[in-house]
């Protein structure tokens, strides 16, 4: 097996107390004797990985989870508290905006210095620097000082020398973000032939779709530690799933009981692992299950909802609507029991909400949820799979 072009083994990062004297100077004598403060603020932890040739990993987690510090630790912008970091090969690396650039040079003095850091000489840039100049497009501003330029025309020109470069590892954080559409486009298509060509990747991105389609692992970053890691689509959908859930409103519920004449969802669930959330694939069976109350002996309606978990809505049925009668389970207890078969939902996070109503359907008295998650191997956008087919006709 081929050596790890890079390996990080305990890895972590803490920032000292900076907020007073008496702490600022508590930390540099800790530092001083021992190397490192205990005191401060941990932005990464325990952080635990390798890459290598050929391979690319994607690390996700939300804004603040220690992703941008890892990739700045990891160039050498910053030093690690703890941990070992093992490096072998070229690499190059795209991060923050105009990094590397002096804002008061030209763009093309620019280039030939990042070329050189990267280790080109001079013949080298001279024979490759009509492709580089193509690469970043940005025509005669190439003589202007860089101070001058849009942010798109600085990733252009940094995207461009790296690609003349071609390392064994390329780092990139957000950066594709900034460029316009056509540049963006550009430099996924030259992303894609260097991995097939045996490139290896490490980027840090918002954006699931992208991470799918270039990288083959992913590390989610969560409160500065790995909360997991493995294959990209199992890890990418369960961070869609847990981060649909942070952002979504929680729905309103009343702290009060409810009174005696309101019908009630006594129980909802969905079949699945009964030691947590259920987890389906994608064209698996999804069963809803309810147990309702009725006040007065008589059959309520149900209506099932699914939601994705954002709240968007999905879908919505009611028993009165299919002409479905509930059947008493016990004395003023009722059962339904409803079935999606060949589910069709795309991955991600969702939601079943039971409400239920009076036996004319008018008013819904009660409204309970659950959430699973479905799973599945699909780069497809929206909520559904719709059946299509391709032809060339």
């Amino acid at each position: 097996m081929s050596e790890a072009l890079l390996s990080l083994r305990g890895v972590g990062k803490r920032y000292p107390v900076t907020t007073s004297a008496a702490g600022r100077w508590r930390s540099f004598w800790e530092v001083l004797l021992r190397g490192q403060s205990g005191q401060g603020t941990v932005v990464l932890e325990d952080v635990n990985f390798s890459i290598r040739p050929g391979e690319s990993l994607g690390v996700i987690g939300a804004n603040g989870a220690g992703k941008s510090t890892l990739l700045k630790i990891i160039t050498g912008v910053l030093s690690a508290s703890s941990g070992v970091i093992e490096r072998q090969g070229s690499s190059a690396a795209l991060l923050e905006l105009g990094a590397g650039f002096d804002p008061e040079y030209s763009g093309l003095e620019n280039l030939h210095m990042n070329a050189a850091f990267l280790g080109l000489d001079r013949k080298q840039v001279a024979e490759r620097l009509d492709d580089i100049l193509a690469f970043a497009d940005i025509g005669d501003s190439i003589h202007e000082p860089v101070k001058h330029y849009s942010s798109g025309m600085v990733v252009r020109l940094g995207f461009a020398v790296v690609a003349s470069v071609r390392p064994d590892l390329l780092i990139t954080d957000e950066i594709l973000a900034v460029g316009d559409e056509s540049f963006q486009k550009k430099c996924i298509r030259w992303i894609e032939t260097y991995l097939a060509e045996g490139g290896t990747l490490l980027m840090v991105s918002h954006n699931m779709y992208q991470v799918q389609k270039l990288c083959r692992q992913a590390l989610w970053l969560e409160g500065g530690k790995a909360r997991a890691q493995g294959d990209v689509f199992d890890v990418t959908q369960a961070y869609l799933a847990w981060h649909e859930r942070r952002s979504a409103s929680e729905v309103a519920r009343s702290s009060e009981r409810l009174s005696a004449d309101l019908y009630s969802v006594a129980e909802l669930r969905v079949d699945g692992d009964d030691t947590g959330e259920p987890r389906l694939a994608m064209g698996d069976e999804l069963v809803v299950r309810l147990r309702l109350r009725s006040p007065d002996g008589r059959a309520p309606v149900v209506l099932v909802g699914l939601v994705r978990a954002d709240g968007t809505p999905v879908y919505g049925v009611a028993s009165d609507h299919d002409e479905f009668e509930l059947h008493a389970s016990a004395e003023d207890e009722f059962c339904a029991t409803l079935r999606f078969p060949d589910l069709s939902l795309l991955p991600g996070g969702y939601v079943v909400r039971g409400h239920a109503m009076d036996p004319e359907g008018l008013r819904v008295h009660d409204t309970v949820e659950t959430s699973f998650t479905v799973t599945g191997r699909s780069r497809e956008l929206g909520l559904v799979r719709l059946p299509h087919r391709w032809s060339s006709e």
